[in-house]
């Protein structure tokens, strides 16, 4: 059998293949295509020897552009026991931001769709750096060899190479939603501290049927002796799913988890909400990427059991996961303060994770003594340390010494993110740390502020930016109307603003903001599609 303690995460899944080798692992609904525990085994092994003798080594950084399916899961085993760093970039970040992506990693190799090649082609000095390349699909006028190919010439008796703990796995760039796409660069002990942790924190069973729309949990269903059903969607769109493709797999295959967005459950609870659809079969749902708010958790009542555990965990791509509450003590005991102002709860830290607050700032912070440590229920910056949080940015010094906090042989990671502790020590956020509001007599916090506007039953969201000098700003709240064509009428208009404006003067957290601008549709991120790029609106708010 497998050694499941080996340090290459890929070693996980010869655990899988030997206990329970005819059990399908991954059922893909677009091509009605599945593959065994046993064929994902041997299939990434014979692909990692056709990728070894394809000239690439251990060590090699390597694209992978394939959308999330069979073949991506394959590939990524593959290339872990190849010993190759797959570099995964969201194609949802724009070209120009990828093209940025790429030439930061100069990467050694290329496995991709034939689009990807031809982009390749066309813009050679960005892919200079390539040197072998692999084409999922068709072949058109370029080098190199195919997958099919990589497939065909089966050598067997793959060994994999010897693995080290802290040899690098994977570079996983960040959403970009505020700043720079960052490289996160991740070990196998990281990943592999990552799925025990997931397994022990979600108490997820190997006789589990699961429902991943990110292609990352799919990876780690796949080391967890879970089968992953694909649903049919584009991974890079979860707020734009069919909810049918969504709905129909859960009941179809009597799905007992799945990972998505709140964006993707937003659309698929309202979804079931106005058709009175129930899924029974779930007994977890796992929402992560943004703020969950307490009126998408309550929508779940009549949809789920009540043995259903719907977990937002907190954490980024950087330290995942960091905390965890789950829906019950979310409606329960936090919502009501969130609805107040005071943040929205996001649990308590996981274990062998520490969380601290301390004083605010926008320099790097070399020594840990250097940090100003908070009192409870003082807000201030989060910063976590745990044993797979990551350690640098590949080829990004500068931005590693902004985020990282030297303390003796350890270190502390800067979440980017402000919020407080409670006497309870559950961690409450209130926003992103570079999206604070400083107006020169205090500063404002988006999530508080924003939720007083939220209580008005005609907003769907709202976004409180700052305009004028960074020291001296003007607040102003941007409001995404629930109807952007009732307000075609200025009477109308009108007085919905005074609406806004006096909920505004009931606490003195938002008495300050005397602004409000309406935007129909907001920007949000390209990974999740639900935390709203307010540095957009910010920059549309100063031309108003």
């Amino acid at each position: 059998m497998a050694n499941i303690e080996t340090c290459n995460i890929a070693s996980r899944l010869g655990r899988w293949a030997d206990e329970k080798p005819d059990s399908p692992a991954i059922v893909e609904i677009s091509s009605g295509k599945q593959k065994t525990f046993k064929e994902l085994e041997n299939e990434s092994s014979l692909l990692a020897s056709g990728l070894i003798q394809s000239g690439m080594k251990p060590g090699n950084r390597v694209l992978l552009m394939v959308p999330y399916g069979i073949d991506f899961v394959i590939l990524a085993f593959a290339m872990f026991k190849a010993g190759l760093v797959s570099v995964l970039i969201d194609p949802g970040l724009g070209k120009i931001n990828v093209l940025k992506c790429i030439k930061q990693i100069q990467p050694q190799g290329m496995i991709a769709i034939s689009l990807a090649h031809a982009i390749r082609k066309l813009l050679p000095t960005t892919f200079k750096s390539i040197e072998h390349n692999v084409t999922v699909g068709k072949r058109w006028f370029w080098g190199g060899t195919t997958l099919r190919q990589l497939q065909d010439s089966r050598q067997t008796g793959f060994k994999m190479p010897i693995i080290e703990e802290d040899d690098a796995a994977a570079i996983l760039f960040t959403s970009g939603s505020t700043g720079p796409a960052k490289g996160v660069l991740y070990t196998h002990g990281i990943f592999n501290h990552q799925v025990r942790v997931l397994q022990e924190q979600f108490d997820i069973q190997a006789d589990e049927i699961d429902l991943p729309t990110f292609p990352l949990f799919g990876l780690f269903n796949s080391g967890l002796g879970v089968t992953s059903i694909i649903p049919e969607m584009d991974a890079t769109r979860p707020a734009q799913v069919e909810p049918k493709n969504i709905i129909g797999p859960i009941n179809d295959f009597k799905i007992s988890s799945s990972f998505g967005s709140p964006a993707l459950w937003d659309t698929v609870s309202q979804f079931c909400r106005n058709k009175n659809i129930q899924l029974p079969t779930l007994k977890r749902i796992i929402m992560a990427g943004a703020p969950v708010s307490g009126k998408l958790l309550q929508r779940f009542e009549n949809i789920v059991t009540e043995d259903c555990k719907i977990h937002t965990p907190y954490g980024a791509t950087e330290a995942l996961p960091v905390s965890l509450i789950d829906r019950q003590e979310i409606l329960e005991q936090t919502w009501q303060f969130s609805n107040k102002g005071e943040g929205i709860c996001v649990g308590r830290a996981i274990p062998k994770v520490e969380i601290r607050i301390i004083a605010i700032s926008d320099h790097p912070i070399l020594e840990w003594e250097e940090a100003i440590q908070l009192a409870p229920n003082t807000v201030g910056e989060i910063v976590i340390k745990a044993p797979w949080a990551t350690r640098t940015y590949y080829n990004r010094e500068d931005l590693t010494k902004l985020a990282k906090i030297e303390d003796g042989n350890s270190f502390w990671h800067r979440m980017g993110d402000v919020g407080r502790l409670d006497e309870k020590n559950r961690l409450w956020f209130y926003g992103r740390k570079n999206q604070r509001v400083i107006t020169g007599v205090k500063t404002l916090y988006t999530i508080p502020c924003e939720a007083i506007f939220n209580q008005h039953p005609d907003v769907k969201r709202s976004a409180l930016v700052g305009i004028g000098l960074r020291t001296k700003q003007e607040p102003v709240i941007v409001i995404e109307p629930t109807n952007p064509n009732g307000l075609k009428s200025s009477v109308v208009l009108n007085k919905f603003k005074e609406e806004l404006l006096e909920l505004g003067t009931k606490t003195a957290l938002t008495q300050s903001i005397k602004k409000i601008l309406f935007y129909p549709k907001f920007p949000v991120d390209v990974r999740h599609n639900a935390k709203i790029y307010r540095e957009k609106l910010s920059l549309w708010a100063e031309k108003q």
